[in-house]
């Protein structure tokens, strides 16, 4: 069992940026795929982010390029999301998730709610 805790969101005003963390509960976080989803009001969850076990490769959804930053530090189990130039349309309830495609394992954290508005 993995357990994934997510950190670092809150209110900010449009244009500006926050850094969410997510920390796993085991060591073996460096075998997982890490990815950070979010799923707005009324809307269907989305990925935004993923990022391979290694960090050697990312995947960003069209909506984020070029604003948001996935990065992981597997000595500290943690995951980054660094998000900047923030949007109204970026207010969502923020998650995190492991999957490791060989294990067939999965998880979820509970999520962090980001919130941009004047």
């Amino acid at each position: 069992q993995v357990q994934l805790v997510e950190s670092g969101g809150g209110l900010v005003q449009p244009g500006g940026s926050l850094r969410l963390s997510c920390a796993a509960s085991r060591s073996i976080f460096s075998i997982y795929a890490m990815g950070w989803y979010r799923q707005a009001p009324g809307k269907q969850r989305e990925l935004v982010a993923t990022i391979t076990p290694s960090g050697g490769s990312t995947n960003y959804a069209d909506s984020v390029k070029g604003r948001f930053t996935i990065s992981r530090d597997n000595a500290k189990n943690t995951v980054y999301l660094q998000m900047n130039s923030l949007k109204p349309e970026d207010t969502a309830v923020y998650s995190c998730n492991a999957v490791n495609y060989i294990l067939s394992m999965a998880y979820w954290g509970p999520g962090t709610q980001v919130t941009v508005s004047s």
